[in-house]
């Protein structure tokens, strides 16, 4: 054959194959992408004419659906407004979405399974619905939850440290998601977001975002570490006095209180700040690293959530994440919780749960299970260890650590009757010189079989975590535990 047809019969081929390539590029390989490009404004009115899927508690309860309007579009709605709002998120066309919504988009809009089944579903004629997604919540002890905060500026988390699964998720301030269907709706909510001083950020969720001091709930983390090393042993004698220097600055106890020699157990139950600051010393900063890296600490939560919208805890310096080891940190104030540590309510839900699930982390999610509108279950979450944190053994004895917290320290008001509580409460300080802090309480129950882990905390309130944060877990452990 003529050598010049050749060549321009390989070169007809070469065009008609880049043809193919960039075509099915759009159409097949970068569909999803495409879709999901907040630009694409084909997509959002597409997305109007799609029956999304609803999302529902663990009893059913349905908590967003998209009921169809007059002229056969759909709109997202909230049947329990507030309650679920920072959980659930929000999906609108003029302000995208967030939450648990924006996570699982793909199954809600009916566009989980492949473009090439998206397309001959189109010539079959069928219209895409969406999956529905049954999540692990809780709403009676959701309701517990947002009814202790109460309007103040906190959360609650709280897990099986069975499974990981998620069933309180509550952050106060909160909103309520269908105030965005109108734009006089999202300007009200604007307005009291900014119109406050300070602004209530109402749609941020204090469960995963930013972070707060721990206070002494992290000596939970420092116990750990000092057990499972072999460094120290529940009945090792540590000093409690009063004003130890800790990096060369006399560091004081609550009330100034001074315990002399006193066991590592009782340093725990009485939340001995000396104590625990040398014990940490001791430790370094290259061991209570390692055990914050265990726990979950300075990277975002493996949550089925979207991670723009969650926070790493951990050490920050400048407003950047820094490591433990790094030389700005003063390791004996980390151990108790002071320094430059913000940490979210979810991690510190994870530590008491490390510690009630024998050792073992187990990933926490929202998501149960996702089913088609045929009614098959396409995908269940099945439950994932994270991390191993501990030995069976040194989470043993933390349990009987913080089970004296509970019984005879500073956790007393967590005490359930006939439901043994092991607990740590934690109090830090935001306005020196004044009664205003952030308090803590961490806990499981019951201590010798968990079924509950949880966290709660307050920002900007006059006293301790013993009086404003327990009280909060054991209302909503106590509804869990029902």
């Amino acid at each position: 054959m003529n050598r010049p047809i050749i060549r321009l019969y390989g070169f007809v081929v070469l065009l008609f194959a880049l043809l193919v390539a960039f075509t099915s590029r759009w159409t097949i390989f970068d569909a999803a992408s495409l879709r999901a490009n907040p630009l694409n404004a084909r997509t959002l009115l597409e997305q109007q004419r799609v029956a999304r899927g609803p999302i529902v508690a663990a009893d059913g309860t349905v908590l967003a659906h998209s009921p169809r309007g007059s002229e056969g579009t759909y709109e997202r709605s909230y049947p329990t407004g507030e309650e679920f709002a920072h959980a659930i998120g929000y999906s609108y066309i003029n302000f995208g979405s967030t939450g648990l919504e924006r996570f699982r988009n793909a199954e809600l809009d009916g566009r989980s399974g492949t473009n090439l089944q998206t397309i001959l579903d189109q010539l079959q004629g069928k219209k895409p619905r969406g999956d529905k997604v049954i999540t692990t919540l809780n709403p009676a002890a959701q309701q517990v939850a947002n009814g202790a905060l109460a309007g103040k500026r906190g959360a609650v988390v709280a897990l099986d440290p069975r499974t990981g699964a998620v069933t309180v998720m509550a952050s106060t301030p909160g909103y309520d998601p269908n105030a965005l269907r109108s734009a006089a709706g999202a300007r009200q909510l604007e307005h009291e977001e900014t119109g406050s001083s300070p602004p209530r950020k109402s749609r941020v969720n204090r469960s995963v975002q930013f972070g707060y001091a721990p206070g002494s709930t992290f000596k939970v983390v420092t116990a750990t570490a000092a057990i499972d090393t072999g460094a120290f042993a529940p009945e090792s004698t540590v000093d409690g006095r009063d004003l130890v220097p800790i990096s060369g600055v006399p560091l004081q106890n609550d009330e100034h209180a001074s315990y002399g020699q006193i066991s590592l157990t009782q340093a725990l139950a009485k939340s001995v700040n000396t104590a625990w600051a040398q014990v940490a010393e001791k430790l370094g900063k290259s061991t209570i690293a390692r055990y914050m890296e265990r726990f979950g600490f300075d990277k975002k939560p493996q949550l089925d959530y979207p991670a723009e919208e969650m926070s790493a805890s951990g050490e920050y310096a400048h407003g950047r994440l820094v490591a433990p080891t790094s030389g700005v940190v003063d390791v004996g104030r980390m151990g108790i919780g002071q320094d430059k540590l913000q940490v979210t309510a979810l991690q510190m839900a994870e530590v008491a749960a490390a510690v009630a699930g024998h050792g073992k982390l187990m990933a926490p999610h929202l998501t149960d299970r996702i089913v088609d509108p045929e009614g098959r279950t396409v995908l269940t979450i099945a439950p994932r260890v994270q991390a191993v944190v501990m030995k069976p053994s040194t989470a043993a004895a933390v349990t009987s650590m913080m089970v004296a917290v509970v019984n005879e320290g500073t956790g007393t008001p967590a005490q359930i009757p006939g439901v043994q509580v092991a607990g740590k409460t934690g109090t830090a300080e935001t306005l020196p010189a004044t009664a205003i802090n952030n308090v803590w309480f961490i806990a499981f129950a019951p201590a010798n079989e968990p079924r509950v882990a949880i966290a709660a905390t307050l920002q900007g309130v006059p006293g301790f975590g013993a009086a404003f944060a327990a009280p909060i877990a054991k209302q909503v452990m106590e509804r869990l535990l029902k």
